[in-house]
């Protein structure tokens, strides 16, 4: 390399004025064409950057294997059960019990990773999670008693915040970079936009094309293959944090903590309903089919908002405190969630398609900005249970969203304009949000953190 460094200058720099080649024509056209490829060089650099790490590539593509499943479980699980029993209410309060049961179970499944590692926990975690399915998946072939099933189900509450520990291993490896940082999460909220966008198709396939089982089983194997991948990049895991001297306090109990939960929480109303009112608003028009497309619409706009929103610098154009880009996110995302319920009252899918690509577009930057937030404000050795509080807030929003939009489906929904004023509830949900943050946000800046990745 010193060799070819040490050579390179002296000869190149003369000769190309002095004699042109025949082939100067295709030569300009091949410097046009690096002049063009250049902006988006330029554009993507920011990833080209993250990624340029070493271990990087590596653990990023372990952990999406072990994230995919996440949008694929409780799918499977309610066309698992409906399909056996012949029971949505059945199926639906299975997930449900799994779902307080992650509430309770996961903050402290992540807070015994950040005290002994994440190798050392998530293997064992996700091995009794997947033991849970897999009962889960007996039980319902073999017709066992429903309580059975609710049992299982609750066992598979260990399932690490596999998306967490990402991004705990890019608060450890650019974590005196804060532009790196913000490239890197914005990256892994597009990620989990994806995973949710494609694991419910994928989940619906496998168990209508194949068996009401296959969902399961397919996605059971992902996870544990993706988490022991995961585990073995040991040189990307970030080193277990000195504890305090004195008693550790609780994220819950840290400023700030609770405000941000709770616009998480509205923030998973939104996503909750949106789910459930634009299901009923295609299967009014006859477009059942439809409604899986007018979902991952909205999640691809949230997906490419988020990873457009990483190639801009952290603290903005206008320097900007986190706080305060904070509540301009969740200001944008209470503007556009109306759209959908502006669109709905067209009757036109093309419309509702169009509009739902719209309001997805602000979803995933306050989702990133949060997510700093929540970086900025936990202690190192509190991280992955501070941000597993977060996705905690975010599911019990979208269980509550859910059981809105299906009431408001049921009860608002007329003759006339059908399930389509239903969406009333995420746009709900967004003003709540921002209500929210409006009202406990400082408008100073940001308080130094506490001890942060």
């Amino acid at each position: 390399m010193i060799l070819f460094l040490a050579a390179r200058p002296v000869t190149a720099p003369p000769v190309r004025p002095t004699a042109p080649a025949p082939s100067a024509p295709g030569a300009r056209r091949g410097a046009r064409a690096r002049r063009r490829r250049t902006p988006r060089r330029r554009l993507l650099a920011p990833y080209r950057r993250i990624f340029s790490v070493p271990g990087t590539r590596a653990f990023t593509a372990a952990n999406l294997l072990a994230r995919l499943p996440m949008g694929m479980l409780s799918v499977s699980a309610v066309l698992m059960i409906a399909g056996s029993r012949g029971s949505y209410a059945l199926a639906g309060a299975v997930t449900a019990t799994g779902l307080a049961a992650t509430a309770v179970v996961g903050p402290l499944t992540a807070r015994l990773v950040d005290r002994h590692g994440q190798a050392r926990i998530a293997v064992p975690a996700t091995a009794l999670a997947v033991l849970g399915s897999l009962a889960l998946l007996l039980c319902v072939h073999y017709d066992a008693p429903a309580w059975t099933l609710f049992a299982c189900y609750a066992a598979t509450a260990t399932t690490p915040n596999t998306g967490g520990m990402s991004r705990a291993r890019w608060a450890h490896l650019f974590r005196d970079d804060p532009a790196a940082l913000h490239t890197a999460n914005s990256f892994e909220q597009s990620a989990d936009e994806l995973c949710f966008m494609l694991g419910p198709v994928l989940a619906t396939f496998l168990c209508t094309a194949l068996f009401p089982e296959a969902g399961t089983a397919v996605a059971i194997t992902l996870l544990l293959t993706g988490v022991l991948l995961f585990a073995a990049q040991r040189r990307t895991e970030p080193p277990i944090a000195p504890r305090a001297p004195s008693r550790p306090r609780s994220p819950l109990r840290l400023p700030g903590m609770p405000p941000l939960l709770l616009t998480f929480l509205a923030t998973g109303a939104i996503f909750g309903s949106l789910e459930v009112v634009t299901l009923a608003y295609a299967d009014d028009h006859g477009a059942r089919p439809a409604a899986g497309a007018l979902l991952a619409l909205q999640a691809a706009g949230s997906c490419a908002a988020g990873l457009l929103y990483g190639l801009l610098r952290p603290a903005g154009r206008a320097g900007h405190p986190p706080p305060h880009r904070f509540r301009l996110c969740v200001g944008a995302m209470a503007t556009l969630m109306p759209l959908p319920l502006l669109a709905a009252s067209t009757g036109s899918l093309t419309t509702l398609a169009c509009a739902l690509l719209l309001a997805g577009m602000a979803t995933a930057p306050t989702m990133v900005t949060g997510m700093g937030l929540i970086q900025s404000r936990t202690p190192a050795d509190r991280l992955n249970e501070g941000m597993t509080l977060a996705v905690t807030a975010l599911l019990s929003g979208i269980a509550a969203g859910s059981a809105a939009g299906g009431w408001a489906v049921d009860h608002l929904s007329g003759p006339a304009p059908g399930p389509g004023l239903a969406y009333a509830v995420p746009a709900t949900a967004a003003a709540l949000a921002l209500a929210i943050t409006l009202i406990t946000t400082r408008t100073g800046p940001a308080a130094p953190p506490t001890d942060a990745a």
